[in-house]
């Protein structure tokens, strides 16, 4: 099983490496361009015209990884990893609409609000209902640390999901704000699955290797995405990886882990809820410098060290791992090795 996870990890980073060589001249060419947010810093104007969508890169790795170490396992009639492979990339394909439209429109608006958050419930709602039939889901909520399960009615586990789910998806795409940072901060998210199916045993391999492959091609990604950034991920690669970690916290049954696992994502929206609740009710004060949290660092906010992109990239990353080491320490107990 070990063997299978390594391998899944570098053929993930073997094909998204690979593939930018390919995507991002090709992105270039076709004049597929991000454009920045006007009240962004000053200084990411100069990031204009950046390719996009270089998310396809990691989302090919996936599904290599799938089709290749996740064969065996489908034969078994283990289908988790092809489930979630599937839910991501529905939210990846509502992120690539909103990348075209902001291409067509040559500006950093896409899809409207309202258009993204009723397609994102309903893929959400339909992955749960999925999940539940082919028995990968149950009601019975399962609390980290406590090591204990609480049973919650069916209809309100599908209210709950779909709230995390659609939250998740959007706190990751907040993250994806500076060079690397959804990606960084992600991979330690996804070797923390991997980790879980190493302890939990073969009934999870397929899991492991969505994780493992997914971590890889995140690592591929980076390539090409650290800073200075020859390609971002776009909302094609950050919905599509959003949708990936809510479908995997489901999918190993503990959604909860994700308050710990995901704490930087949380940070990053309740930033952004703190700095447009503060702005109304103070009557156009605002709370922080800029939202998301990282925008606010990268200003000087409370300390007055900016931080570089590069310096974000190490804070998220160091406090990702530890988190998913904390994490990893609540539901060490849950089963029996």
């Amino acid at each position: 099983m070990t063997i299978r996870l390594i391998i899944a990890f570098a053929i993930g980073f073997f094909v998204s490496s690979l593939a930018g060589c390919f995507l991002v001249p090709w992105l270039r060419r076709i004049k597929a361009g991000q454009s920045i947010r006007e009240d962004g810093p000053a200084w990411h104007m100069n990031k204009a015209g950046t390719p996009t969508m270089g998310g396809l890169m990691f989302i090919a790795a996936v599904l290599a990884v799938c089709m290749i170490v996740g064969f065996e396992p489908m034969m078994r009639g283990d289908y988790a990893h092809v489930f979630c492979l599937l839910f991501a990339s529905i939210f990846g394909a509502i992120g690539f609409l909103d990348d075209y439209e902001k291409l067509k429109k040559k500006q950093n608006l896409g899809l409207s609000a309202k258009a993204k958050f009723l397609l994102q419930l309903a893929a959400a709602l339909a992955f749960i209902f999925l999940m539940r039939e082919f028995g990968y889901v149950t009601t019975n909520l399962y609390i980290p640390f406590w090591n204990s399960i609480v049973p919650i009615p069916e209809w309100l586990y599908f209210v709950f999901a779909a709230f995390v789910i659609v939250g998740t998806v959007n706190a990751v795409n907040l993250t994806d704000g500076v060079d690397g940072l959804a990606a960084g901060t992600s991979i330690p998210v996804c070797v923390f699955f991997a980790c879980v199916t190493y302890i939990w045993g073969e009934t999870y391999l397929s899991l492991g290797v969505f994780a493992s492959g997914l971590a890889g091609g995140l690592l591929g990604f980076l390539v090409y995405n650290f800073n200075p950034a020859k390609v971002f991920m776009g909302d094609t690669g950050s919905l599509f990886l959003g949708g990936a970690v809510a479908a995997m916290a489901f999918a190993y049954d503990m959604p909860l882990i994700l308050i710990t696992l995901g704490l930087m994502y949380i940070i990053e929206t309740l930033s952004d809820i703190i700095q447009v609740c503060y702005f109304k009710l103070s009557g156009g004060k605002r709370f922080f410098r800029m939202a998301p949290f990282h925008h606010h660092l990268e200003l000087g906010g409370w300390t007055g060290h900016k931080w570089s992109e590069r310096g974000l990239f190490a804070l998220y990353f160091c406090v990702s791992v530890v988190c998913a080491v904390v994490s990893f320490a609540g539901i060490f107990g849950r089963y029996s090795f």
